[in-house]
């Protein structure tokens, strides 16, 4: 175990809430959800969702790509799931369509990428992250790669400072994640061109995820049954029919248009009342 390495704490798989101390996963919530189809697609796959499986699968990440430690990796280029927020933004920032990204990163806090791979390489593999500590290496490794740190001195997570900060440092087409309403709605405000990207939805009350869906351009349904009622009948797109991803505003279709577009992959495009829900794939239970 290494101290510097510090405390973090996330909510993976279904919500699971996972302190991770010095490189050590010392604490497993129960899960929230007990099954996920993209869970067991992961490179480390939780095939039923037990507090046993997900430890096994954070100390995978941690083994693998250093996750919540020094040995953090922060740039990666392969897409992990086609439609994902970090496959999207990375994709956006690739053909031109953004020029940064606000991002929450363990080890570091809310980071400003302006690569697809240091977009990719932070967001990728990482579940929600609730609290971290700041860790030198990793801040530096982002910082050497062109990310820039919000607070150094303490990670602190801060979508909206996180805005205002690109803003400051000249970036104009700027996409952020946003877990919580009250942050989408200040970013809106504040900057009303940013593509919001809503994630980490599961288990949110109703009026919360009217308000997310409300002011985003995209949302992610992850396992969030008022997502899929709410989002779902208000979208202009639709990505994926299991944990799908929905596009609210003209700049959120464009974006997985214009994904759809690059890849050689096979699509049915129809017109159709959305959302599509593939019933034998989604997660259960939806909350």
């Amino acid at each position: 175990m290494d101290p510097s390495d510090g405390e973090h704490i996330i909510e993976a798989i279904g919500r699971c809430r996972v302190v991770i101390r010095n490189g050590e996963v010392v604490e497993v919530g129960e899960p929230v959800i007990r099954d996920c189809p993209l869970a067991k697609r992961f490179a480390y796959p939780v095939p039923a969702i037990t507090r046993e499986a997900v430890k096994a699968n954070i100390e995978n990440r941690i083994r693998s790509f250093g996750m919540c430690t020094s040995r953090r990796e922060v740039l990666d280029h392969r897409e992990f799931i086609g439609f994902g927020a970090s496959e999207l933004i990375s994709f956006g920032i690739r053909n031109g369509m953004l020029d940064a990204a606000v991002l929450a990163c363990d080890g570091a806090g809310t980071v400003i990428a302006s690569t697809p791979e240091l977009v990719q390489g932070i967001g990728g593999r990482i579940s929600g992250i609730v609290k971290t500590s700041p860790v030198p290496a990793v801040i530096d490794r982002i910082e050497e790669n062109g990310g820039i740190v919000l607070d150094r001195a303490t990670g602190r997570i801060n979508q909206v400072d996180g805005v205002r900060l690109a803003v400051i440092r000249n970036h104009q087409k700027i996409a952020v994640t946003v877990a919580d309403p009250e942050g989408a709605e200040q970013i809106r405000s504040a900057l009303p061109t940013a593509l919001i990207f809503a994630v980490h939805v599961t288990g949110l009350s109703r009026d919360a995820a009217q308000r997310l869906a409300d002011v985003s351009d995209l949302v992610t349904a992850c396992a969030s049954g008022p997502i899929r009622e709410i989002a779902g009948i208000k979208a202009l797109v639709q990505a994926g029919t299991a944990v799908p991803v929905f596009a609210m505003t003209p700049a959120g279709k464009n974006l997985v248009i214009e994904k759809m577009a690059a890849t050689r992959e096979p699509f049915l495009v129809k017109t159709t009342r959305l959302p599509v829900l593939d019933q034998a794939r989604q997660p259960d239970p939806l909350v």
